[in-house]
Formats: C-alpha cells, sequence, structure tokens
C-alpha cells in the first residue's frame, strides 16, 4: 500500500466574513503545502496509470482530479493576491473568505462546488485511485482496503444529510460493503468486487459533495429571493402613496402604474424556478426605481421652484426692485402658480423664470442716474 499522504487543510471562517489574519495565513501556508504535494502525488497516479494494464479505467478520474487540482490551484493564485503578503486589511479578508467558500470557476462543471469542497473531492478520488493503482492481488492488504471504504462510507452518509435518495444509495452501498466483507472473513476471493465497490463509492462522495455544494447555493439563493421579495413588498405602499400624492399635486403627472409585487407568487424551492422568479424579481425592483424616479422629479422640480422664487424675492428687496408693481404682480403671480393644487410645473418655471428676469439690477445708468447740467455750463470748461 502506497503511504497516505496529507488531506487538505481545514478552511476558517465562512462566506461573509472576514477570516483572523492569523488563521488566513495558517491556512494559505498549509494550503501551498497541499497543493504542492497533492500534485506531486496526481504526477505519481498518472504515471502509474499509464504503465497499468488497462490505463483507460483511470483516465475519468485522473482528469478530473487533475481539474480539481489545477482549479485550486487558480483561486490560491487569487487568494494570494488579496492577501497581498499579508497586508490584507478587513475588507480584503472578507473578499478572500469569498474566495475560499464561494464556487470556483470553472467550465468543466467543478465551479458547482467551492474551494473547500473541490480539495476535500480531490483527495477522495486521488484516495480512490492511489488503492486502485496499488492493488496486488497476491499480496494485497484488504483489511485496510475495508477500512478505508468504511471511512468514506462515513463521510458520505454526513454528506447525505436528509436526503432520503441519497441515504438510500448510501445504505446500498454499506450492504454491498458488508456482503464482501463477510465472504473475504471466510476465505473467499472479493478482488473484482471489491474494486468496483471502491470506484461505486468515489462516485457516490464525489456526486454529493457536489450534490450538497447545490443545495447549500439553492438554499442560499432562495433566503436572499425571500429577503428581495420581503423588501419590495415593503417599498410597495410607499410608492403607492408617491404616485398618489403626484396625481393629486401635479397636473399632467406620469402615466406609470406601480408593480404589484404579490402577483410574484410564492418563492420556488427548485434551481430553474428560483432563477426566473429571481428575474422576475430583479425586474419589479428596476420597474420601482422607474417609478419613484418618475413621479419624484415633478415634486422635486416644484419645490426646487419655490425655493428659487423665494431667494429672488430676498435678491428683489435688496436692490429695491419689489417696489415695482411689475415685479409685485410677477411675485404674486408665481406664488400663485405654486400654491395651485394641481401645480402646473411648466407654467410655474416659466413664471419663476419670468421673475428672475424682472427681479435682476437694473443697469447702472438706470438705477441711479447723476444730475443733468444746468442750461450754459455746457461749455464752462472750455
Amino acid at each position: 500500500m502506497a503511504p497516505r499522504t496529507q488531506q487538505a487543510p481545514t478552511a476558517p471562517g465562512r462566506l461573509g466574513e472576514a477570516s483572523p489574519a492569523a488563521e488566513l495565513f495558517t491556512y494559505l501556508a498549509a494550503l501551498e503545502e497541499w497543493l504542492r504535494a497533492r500534485r506531486t502525488e496526481l504526477d505519481r497516479l498518472d504515471a502509474a496509470a499509464q504503465a497499468a494494464a488497462s490505463p483507460e479505467t483511470y483516465t475519468a478520474d485522473l482528469l478530473l482530479a487533475m481539474t480539481l487540482w489545477q482549479a485550486a490551484r487558480t483561486r490560491a493564485d487569487e487568494m494570494a493576491v488579496v492577501w497581498d503578503s499579508g497586508r490584507a486589511d478587513t475588507v480584503a479578508r472578507e473578499k478572500i473568505s469569498q474566495l475560499i467558500w464561494g464556487r470556483l470557476s470553472s467550465p468543466d462543471g467543478s465551479s458547482l462546488v467551492s474551494l473547500v469542497e473541490a480539495t476535500r473531492l480531490c483527495d477522495a478520488i486521488v484516495a480512490a485511485l492511489r488503492t486502485r493503482l496499488s492493488f496486488d492481488p497476491n499480496a494485497a492488504d484488504e483489511v485496510a482496503r475495508f477500512r478505508g471504504l468504511r471511512a468514506e462510507l462515513a463521510r458520505c452518509d454526513e454528506l447525505a444529510g436528509s436526503d432520503t435518495s441519497a441515504r438510500g444509495r448510501v445504505e446500498k452501498l454499506r450492504e454491498r460493503w458488508t456482503r464482501l466483507r463477510d465472504k473475504a472473513s471466510h476465505g473467499a476471493d472479493v478482488t473484482g468486487p471489491l474494486t468496483e465497490l471502491e470506484a461505486e463509492v468515489a462516485r457516490t462522495e464525489r456526486d454529493l459533495i457536489v450534490g450538497a455544494s447545490e443545495r447549500r447555493e439553492l438554499a442560499r439563493d432562495r433566503k436572499q429571493a425571500v429577503e428581495r421579495y420581503a423588501a419590495l413588498e415593503a417599498r410597495e405602499p410607499s410608492l403607492r402613496e408617491l404616485a398618489a400624492r403626484a396625481r393629486r399635486e401635479i397636473a399632467a403627472p406620469p402615466r406609470l402604474a406601480v408593480p404589484d409585487v404579490s402577483r410574484l407568487g410564492e418563492v420556488p424551492h427548485d434551481r430553474s424556478g428560483l432563477d426566473g422568479f429571481l428575474t422576475r424579481l430583479a425586474t419589479v425592483a428596476r420597474a420601482f426605481d422607474t417609478v419613484e424616479s418618475a413621479y419624484t422629479a415633478p415634486l422635486r422640480e416644484r419645490a426646487e421652484l419655490r425655493y428659487r422664487l423665494d431667494a429672488y424675492r430676498v435678491k428683489a428687496d435688496a436692490n429695491g426692485r419689489s417696489s415695482s408693481p411689475t415685479v409685485r404682480s410677477g411675485l404674486a403671480e408665481a406664488r400663485a402658480a405654486g400654491e395651485a393644487v394641481p401645480c402646473d410645473v411648466v407654467l410655474l418655471r416659466f413664471l419663476v423664470e419670468q421673475y428672475q428676469f424682472l427681479s435682476r439690477d437694473l443697469p447702472a445708468h438706470l438705477s441711479s442716474p447723476g444730475p443733468s447740467p444746468a442750461p450754459g455750463q455746457e461749455g464752462s470748461s472750455r
């Protein structure tokens, strides 16, 4: 039997929180060590598979293990950049947690798992390959192989959780393991069936890791959908009140309907339904933004025009223009338009601009004319 290699390190923290710098330092160092050791063993297993009688039987598992290793290597390089030799602040450490616990980006399907799950899955595949490639029918340690299978089945039990179908699959494998162990204890040759069971258990553990990741992500996305739905429901009454106020106080208001959030229905439990529901939520959120902007704009402009009118009145009082009947009439007309319900914002804008023109400072030669010269004095300076 080949010696057991080290397992992937335990990741610190969790998604959405900044892990302590000391824990991240330890994890990143251990991850680098694991990546080096795992690559060395993968190369050794690849060479052993090429030398085997039927190398094609190992190709799929070796390819998956290599792909998972490469995805982990890429993610470790990304984390090293963010870590910046230990200079990562709280925001950067939170991003590292996202890189650890978030999904990997890989086109082969391993993007369904996180870095933690990818390293664990890689360990499981390598363990199975190690057992299969080192198997010698004349000198195999069947006890160790049965012990390894029992440990893998225990991990499968943990991964299956409350999933009835998955637990049933694991239970059938456990029954096969029990039958083979009983036969081996009575001296029967279980070489072929044991090898098949090892391959089946490895595939099952791989499928369960991916399935657990999918269920966890589905639960996280559904929670996010529920929160967004609740936020939109809470926002809807205020938008309806805003729209009613604009229709009541503004002449020719926008003609936009406020979406009814309840028409979206219940939040789905399945992936395809949830993806469509999240898309519809995003559409409703954009519609809410459009409605809010459309109905707020005329109310905001009316308030701004009223403020400008008061500012121009203060200026007219300061420069003496407020004493002019024309200016006073312009102010009264603009005020009446601003206080009208509903308010014609276009008319108010015109009247405020008109009052701005009327209340402007007069040119110097008109505002303070000098004395006219006395008759006969025009040429006195000559």
